[in-house]
């Protein structure tokens, strides 16, 4: 299904009877108005008295390689903005054996993080000249597999991916057959594969302990029921900070919410880390979404920010601010993130010979009232 807006082409491509976010940003066709010819790299040689080769060294941008003089090398770029011209990239692709695409699989749209790493990725490939393809897996497992081989038969020259639970095997698959692929925020470090992420360890530890100076003691970790390395290190940031200070963590003070029952899992985690004997006085939360949900269930519980619970997050938004009382959460590196992975998987496209790198990040941690030092007072019941 293709459909026209602002000028740009968007097709929705609909795999398997399900819907999947898959858009495709392609320059508007030029000059294909009734009467009027696609304008060539001939035509424009013609109007600046140069020859078609020098043309193409120059809107390929290997002028200074080929010597070609700069007074030259602007007239013919005024030239061809002057007649509109536009690259043929099935003829480019067909030449050169790669198509210029990148795929970019992200696990939720609608997750302000993702969304706007998706922007950082689109931004850089666009800059090295190659057209980004976004797909969501939703979390979903099946989607995600799909999205792969959709991408795959479009033949794009590579793949940024953030994996999903149940998604070893498929990355696995792509590692031996050897495509051009990089780990975006998720990796499984038993698969020697380009990654970049941020220190979840790390991160989870100096938040823990952040609130430990803070004279927090009970302190609770709320994720998701997974497997994945990312939300594994992060659980364990938080344990080994309390056990560090001497504190061991009662059971309760860790829960995990199903990916598809955030809500009603939320309610029961939440009631279980502040209704049981020896409750939790402040909560980190392992992902934007689960501190949306869970802010939303402590303000209908009636629970105090942060006189009877302190609340750190990960991932940033402009809600966490403008809060009631404002959330102090992990800032991760999105820029950075984003740039570096594309910088890897380009690499990667071209050198045949690169050898894979894994790339941690630090956070940030931006401290708002929800952490303030205080003695929270404990009165759920």
């Amino acid at each position: 299904m293709n459909e026209v807006c602002g000028g740009v082409k968007i097709r929705r491509q609909i795999p398997f009877n399900s819907w999947y976010l898959v858009l495709i940003f392609e320059l508007p066709y030029v000059n294909q108005m009734p009467n009027k010819r696609k304008v060539s790299l001939k035509h424009i040689a013609e109007k600046a008295g140069v020859s078609t080769a020098l043309v193409s060294y120059v809107l390929n941008g290997k002028e200074k390689e080929s010597r070609v003089g700069i007074e030259i090398s602007l007239k013919i770029k005024q030239i061809a903005k002057e007649l509109n011209y536009s690259p043929n990239y099935m003829a480019k692709s067909l030449r050169s054996g790669r198509s210029h695409t990148i795929g970019l699989i992200i696990a939720d749209i609608a997750n302000p993080f993702f969304a706007n790493i998706a922007r950082v990725v689109e931004d850089e490939a666009k800059k090295a000249g190659y057209t980004v393809i976004i797909g969501s897996s939703d979390e979903n497992a099946e989607k995600f597999k799909d999205l792969i081989n959709v991408f795959l038969d479009r033949q794009v020259d590579g793949l940024i991916v953030v994996s999903t639970e149940k998604s070893y095997q498929q990355i696995k698959l792509l590692h031996q057959r050897k495509h051009p692929f990089v780990l975006l925020d998720r990796y499984f470090p038993e698969l020697n594969t380009d990654y970049v992420s941020i220190d979840s360890f790390e991160a989870s530890s100096s938040a823990t302990k952040h609130l430990l100076d803070n004279g927090y003691r009970q302190i609770g970790f709320i994720g998701y029921k997974s497997k994945l390395f990312h939300m594994i290190e992060r659980k364990r940031g938080v344990t080994d900070a309390l056990l560090q200070a001497g504190i061991k963590p009662a059971k309760h003070w860790c829960q995990s919410i199903s990916f598809d029952k955030v809500e009603t899992d939320m309610t029961t985690a939440i009631e279980a880390m502040v209704l049981s004997a020896n409750p939790v006085i402040a909560i980190l939360f392992g992902t934007y979404r689960l501190a949306i949900q869970g802010l939303k269930t402590i303000r209908t519980m009636g629970i105090k920010i942060p006189d009877q619970v302190a609340i750190v997050s990960y991932g940033q938004a402009e809600s966490f601010e403008l809060y009631e009382c404002p959330i102090t959460y992990l800032e991760q590196p999105l820029l950075d993130l984003g740039k570096k992975s594309v910088e890897l998987l380009i690499d990667k496209i071209k050198n045949p010979a690169h050898i894979p790198e894994q790339i941690l990040m630090s956070t940030r941690l931006v401290i708002g009232e929800s952490s303030k030092p205080s003695i929270p007072v404990q009165n759920f019941k």
